[in-house]
């Protein structure tokens, strides 16, 4: 009988105390990220994604400054948190 992978619940607690779960997943994931975004009309956008390393999470840096550029963000936070395995 072929071994099942067992499925967790991943979750990263940011700075600011935002709480994010992932899950029930069978991936390998790490990290999670998030990047905040002032756009000039005073509100903000919120983009957020997870990896499968540190080095994978902080590759997003470059894409989140050239965004950042193009769509003429005020200005922009980039975070990352290590996922924990919780309980369902």
């Amino acid at each position: 009988m072929p071994m099942r992978k067992k499925r967790r619940y991943l979750t990263a607690t940011m700075t600011d105390g935002y709480v994010k779960t992932i899950g029930p997943t069978t991936d390998s994931f790490t990290h999670y990220w998030r990047i905040v975004a002032e756009l000039e009309s005073g509100k903000t956008e919120v983009f957020w994604g997870h990896s499968r390393s540190l080095a994978d999470a902080r590759r997003k840096r470059a894409p989140a400054e050239e965004a950042a550029r193009m769509r003429g963000w005020k200005s922009f936070t980039f975070e990352i948190a290590e996922l924990v395995e919780t309980l369902a």
